[in-house]
């Protein structure tokens, strides 16, 4: 990173470079049942979701920068949703059609912040909003080749499996998150949605190594510092 923050990453779509560069990343909450219970959360009854900064965003193989006086930072593996073509009120029959491709990212988050606003009612911004907080990469698949559906999805710390789930948990199916997002706000072309992570959550360390995989979509690795 420089003094202009971090850059815009790339991944390979389909073997064809692609930088990112969406004006918003929307998150699912809660939307493995898992999850949900392992943070003590109720299951939501319809897709809920909050945003999170494109500034988060950080290239494969880059460094995740723990910031100071936050409390633990925990990993959250996701299956990520790029959106192709702008729309807003699209149907869930429709919805296919606005998708560009997926691939596999981090949602990291300030567990303690995320706690205190809870409790608080407050916006979950700072506690999911640092720069280096959405690892995304390397590699991507455009919808025409990839099916969303029956995914492994997990993640190691260091080489031990910590988080370790399917897309087939989903409570709510890819097509349902963008019509639900897109009745609230206009999806743009480019944006990324986050679909939710599964059990295993936990903090990191300096000095962790993290790899982070959803089936077909290679594996993102980042360190912590």
């Amino acid at each position: 990173m420089t003094q202009n923050g971090p850059k815009r990453p790339t991944i390979l779509m389909d073997g064809t470079p692609y930088e990112l560069h969406p004006s918003k990343i929307v998150c699912l909450l809660r939307s493995y049942a898992a999850h949900a219970k392992e943070l003590n959360n109720p299951v939501p009854e319809r897709p809920r979701f909050f945003l999170k900064p494109p500034s988060s965003l950080l290239e494969d193989h880059g460094t995740v920068v723990l910031p100071d006086g936050v409390g633990p930072v925990h990993h959250e593996v996701e299956l990520a949703v790029i959106i192709g073509k702008r729309g807003n009120r699209i149907t869930e029959t429709l919805a296919g059609d606005h998708i560009l491709g997926y691939t596999v990212m981090l949602d990291l988050t300030a567990r303690e912040l995320q706690d205190e606003a809870r409790s608080k009612g407050l916006p979950w911004t700072e506690a999911k909003g640092y720069d280096t907080f959405a690892p995304v990469g390397p590699l991507g698949a455009t919808r025409a080749r990839y099916d969303w559906r029956g995914r492994r999805v997990h993640l190691k710390v260091n080489g031990t499996l910590k988080q370790d789930g399917n897309t087939d948990m989903l409570l709510f199916t890819v097509e349902q998150m963008v019509s639900r997002i897109s009745s609230v706000m206009t999806l743009e072309e480019g944006d990324i949605i986050l679909t939710g992570t599964p059990a295993g959550v936990g903090p990191i360390q300096h000095g962790d190594r993290l790899e982070a995989s959803v089936d077909g979509l290679g594996t993102l690795e980042v360190t912590v510092r």
